[in-house]
């Protein structure tokens, strides 16, 4: 699956919990093409589902599950920030995620490193709506993986 000139110290991490992950709405555009390995995995974290249509991920300490995905182009970063209405520049109030680093784990608890990760703040979840997902995982289907 690695092209033999990708060093893995080379790639992008992205932990994507959302529209992002494979099958969900915003892969195929933003991902499809461009991934060299994606894993299952989750974090440490809140999930919400928002009225809007996809969720959004806050700190705490319950299990967010999602995927591992990981660029070799680093420009992905660029523009998964415009999908996610982050920018760095920005006050941190005037964007709807921030990208933070995260620590990801797979299995029991089998640390696979760090990776970028965009979170929301607790405040604008709960000013959207926001709905608590308990088990940790959001499907664009409603549907929970077995």
């Amino acid at each position: 699956m690695f092209e033999s000139n990708i060093k893995f110290s080379d790639l992008v991490q992205v932990f994507v919990y959302g529209t992002l992950k494979p099958g969900e709405a915003n892969y195929k555009r933003f991902c499809a093409d461009k991934v060299v390995d994606a894993k299952k995995a989750f974090v440490q974290g809140k999930l919400f589902a928002l009225p809007m249509g996809y969720p959004a991920m806050t700190a705490g300490d319950s299990q967010v599950h999602g995927y591992l995905l990981s660029f070799a182009n680093p420009a992905i970063l660029s523009q998964l920030d415009v999908l996610e209405d982050y920018h760095p520049a920005r006050e941190v109030s005037e964007n709807l995620y921030s990208r933070k680093t995260i620590e990801v784990y797979q299995g029991e608890s089998l640390s696979l490193g760090w990776a970028w990760v965009y979170l929301m703040s607790l405040e604008r979840v709960d000013q959207l709506g926001g709905v608590h997902q308990c088990e940790g995982w959001w499907s664009g289907s409603g549907l929970t993986p077995r």
